[in-house]
């Protein structure tokens, strides 16, 4: 990468850096990474997409360098801001508290444990992919769940990547491997929890 890399975390970023990274199109535009942060009752449907882009504005604090919490990280490359990774306490995402199936199937874990993160997604711009970038915000992700205090972190990745674009946000095994994870759990056929214990 010519340009120097910079991950930061969101509230360090501005709100139109933010924008920037998801773009107008594609399912990053429409998601926002809200997949698993929607309220009970509601849907993508019911939800205008400008709510979603508040609501993960508000959620990073982007804008708000002196924030004490944030969701996510940024990458930048040189001053353009190419990468996100959402990663905050496993207990603040209430859809994968509440419904979804992968992070409890088999396993002993209690769901409103705030001192076990999650990595719920990775996303790199158009022009950047397949450059290493997802590995690099992985690896700050773990990195930062632990600077923050997190007893652990997890993240939820999809076995193949013979699937739509719009489910890889979830990211691959060997990026998570890479980050230092390892499973702990095979749920379904085509998804994994991967972890890493810090006490």
């Amino acid at each position: 990468m010519e340009d120097e890399l910079r991950i930061v975390p969101a509230n360090r970023a501005s709100p139109g850096d933010l924008d920037a990274i998801f773009g107008s199109r594609g399912s990053a535009s429409r998601c926002r990474c809200q997949r698993y942060r929607l309220e009970r009752g509601e849907t993508f449907a019911g939800t205008p997409v400008e709510e979603r882009a508040m609501r993960l504005r508000d959620q990073t604090r982007a804008g708000q360098p002196d924030a004490s919490a944030t969701t996510g990280l940024i990458a930048y490359l040189g001053d353009e801001p190419v990468g996100w990774v959402a990663v905050a306490p496993r207990a603040e995402h209430q859809g994968l508290v509440r419904e979804f199936t992968v992070p409890w199937k088999g396993r002993e874990e209690g769901r409103a444990d705030a001192s076990v993160w999650a990595i719920t997604c990775l996303f790199v711009r158009t022009g950047h992919r397949r450059s290493g970038l997802s590995r690099e915000l992985a690896a700050a992700a773990v990195a930062f769940a632990r600077e923050r205090g997190a007893r652990a972190v997890e993240a939820y990745p999809i076995t193949t990547t013979a699937v739509i674009e719009e489910e890889l946000h979830v990211g691959t095994v060997p990026t998570f491997e890479a980050a230092g994870l390892t499973e702990v759990a095979h749920p379904t056929k085509r998804r994994k929890v991967l972890r890493a214990d810090f006490a």
